[in-house]
């Protein structure tokens, strides 16, 4: 039994390492492009009303900032339906409209459920568009691992940093970086072999 449990720990100690590893090295950027096609926000969760979490607000205030600064003409906002069937899209295409983005620079991507379906059905959407290039935003320890997807992609990208949370306590960030960290061991072991979406 013992040696069981050493087997396991070490296991364990292993797979955390490559993640951190895997995180620690994973691509920024494939293309030297200040301007892009699209920017594309990441989703994340919204509240029991449907409005967007301090973590969801802040990338999308970031993608409209870029979108001001003349980076992209248009905002790509991806994120589909939560366990309370609010579409994280549709929350970021209200507060992004509420900040002054008109509606025609905005595509709401709303099915994907996680990072790997972001990616892909934004990607998807691109491409019937004939636009081949993107800044990528999300929160900085979301980062890595969509940086590892996207690099997957036929495609010119980026990525850029949304601000953290203000007032945001460093245990939150801390416990942040730990759910990376394991979303990243399960698609090294698993999501990033198996998950497919589909047209």
């Amino acid at each position: 039994m013992g040696t069981l449990i050493l087997v396991l720990s070490v296991a364990v100690v292993g797979l955390f390492a490559w993640a951190v590893l895997v995180r620690l090295f994973a691509p920024t950027s494939n293309t030297s492009l200040n301007h892009f096609d699209a920017i594309i926000v990441l989703g994340a969760s919204v509240d029991r009303d449907g409005n967007p979490s301090p973590e969801l607000q802040s990338r999308v205030t970031e993608g409209v900032r870029e979108y001001e600064r003349g980076v992209a003409p248009r905002l790509i906002l991806t994120g589909g339906p939560e366990s309370n069937r609010f579409v994280e899209a549709k929350a970021m295409a209200r507060t992004a409209e509420a900040e002054g983005i008109p509606e025609s620079a905005i595509v709401q991507e709303t099915r994907a459920k996680d990072t790997i379906q972001n990616g892909c059905y934004s990607m998807q959407i691109m491409e019937s568009h004939g636009w081949h290039s993107a800044e990528v935003i999300s929160s900085a320890s979301h980062l890595p691992r969509a940086g590892v997807i996207f690099n997957q992609l036929p495609l010119e990208w980026r990525t850029h940093a949304a601000p953290p949370v203000q007032h945001e306590f460093p245990l939150v960030s801390e416990y942040a970086v730990a759910l990376e960290t394991l979303k990243t061991v399960r698609y090294l072991l698993w999501a990033g072999r198996t998950e497919r979406c589909e047209p």
